[in-house]
């Protein structure tokens, strides 16, 4: 295990929490600014700040390498030669010696060396040299491009989701999309099938239906307006259609992004992700509205709900979403999904103590349901090798 996929899950804890806090909070702001698209439009569009975060980044790593390379070279004015103080002559000495025994450009390996593999060793592990080819800005924004109008119908699905029912049935629901995810991989050639993560399938799902069947009931719960079961059915389909496109998103955002991150700069990608939602995406509000799906486009009422509404945006959405997205070029997509579903106890516990929630018997075991199959799919791998499938 490296340190980029130990800080990948950190990074999955941190998110964990945040998303969870952001979802009360969201479901606070739709009580007095019920507005689904408004939230997930500005939450989405404010990514754009990581456009000149990154340009910036960029600017000062290209001066670094500059000066680095500047006095490495000892062709800075004013800067003596480093060979003087580093005991740069013997290493001078050392490369004249090894270009002199170099016949025909042909390296010379000795005895010892023949036969060895040419391998990169990190720890234990030990990997052939394959650098991913670094893709440009131009193909970056192109993935942005296609990228910003999935990542806007998963976001606006889930608020949707918060407007029509609780925080922790939309967590339970979002979190099937590891499930999705395993499909989506395998079929993109991301992911493999085996049969613990069929089992895993069977067992989520189930898990699923029995959170769709159990009751739910809260002290606060016509402020919420939520008593309509119809309304919670809705709710829970939009949750379910949010993991659907949650996963493909996940998968395509680890093709992009190589195997731990390498070809792809994900800020810079979110980046464009939020320019193509603020310039493509506004649109989206009137047949939304038209088809009785969002209702009539309001801005907020007081200053306070602006602010309300922002800060959310900048923390629920800008920060946690970049941070998932790190969680999942450091890790796996499954892993990543995986993690995601601690949100499940976590949002359980959250609208116990807030709203003062309480959840059947079968709500309950639907929800060790779906955790369970998220763990039975992350062990798969294991799974398969103790019973020789």
């Amino acid at each position: 295990m490296g340190l980029r996929y130990k800080a990948g899950l950190l990074l999955i804890a941190a998110v964990v929490v945040i998303w969870v806090t952001s979802a009360e909070v969201t479901q606070g702001i739709f009580t007095d600014y019920k507005q689904p698209f408004a939230v997930t439009y500005l939450g989405a569009s404010l990514m754009v700040i990581y456009l000149p975060i990154a340009f910036i980044k960029d600017w000062i790593y290209r001066i670094l390498k500059r000066r680095s390379q500047c006095i490495n070279d000892d062709t800075c004015p004013g800067i003596g030669s480093p060979l003087k103080y580093i005991g740069g002559q013997q290493i001078f000495e050392i490369e004249i010696q090894g270009s002199l025994n170099r016949k025909d450009s042909d390296l010379d390996l000795s005895e010892h060396q023949e036969g060895k593999p040419l391998v990169a060793k990190q720890g234990d592990d030990a990997r052939i040299i394959r650098p991913e080819k670094e893709i440009t800005t131009k193909e970056i924004a192109t993935y942005g491009f296609y990228l910003a109008p999935l990542w806007f119908i998963t976001e606006y699905l889930s608020n949707a989701a918060l407007a029509r029912t609780s925080v922790a049935s939309t967590t339970v629901l979002s979190s099937t999309s590891g499930l999705f995810t395993l499909f989506i991989g395998a079929y993109l050639g991301e992911d493999s099938l085996n049969i613990p993560k069929v089992v895993a399938v069977f067992v989520s799902m189930a898990g699923v239906a029995m959170t769709t069947l159990g009751k739910t009931w809260a002290t606060d719960e016509s402020e919420l307006n939520i008593s309509s079961g119809e309304r919670s059915l809705v709710g829970d389909l939009f949750g379910l259609l949010s993991a659907v496109s949650y996963g493909f998103f996940t998968v395509l955002l680890k093709k992009f992004s190589g195997e731990e991150g390498e070809r792809v700069d994900v800020q810079r990608l979110f980046g464009y992700i939020g320019l193509f939602t603020l310039v493509a995406l506004w649109w989206l509000v009137w047949p939304l509205t038209a088809l009785g799906i969002e209702p009539k486009f309001t801005i907020p009422h007081s200053a306070k709900m602006d602010e309300v509404v922002i800060a959310n945006g900048l923390v629920g959405s800008v920060l946690s979403d970049y941070f998932w997205a790190l969680s999942v070029v450091w890790t796996t997509p499954v892993v990543a999904t995986l993690g995601m579903s601690l949100t499940i106890p976590l949002a359980m516990v959250a609208d116990m103590m807030i709203h003062g929630r309480h959840y059947s018997a079968i709500y309950v075991l639907g929800s060790v349901q779906v955790f369970a199959g998220f763990v039975i799919a992350n062990l798969s791998d294991w799974f398969s090798k103790i019973l020789g499938l």
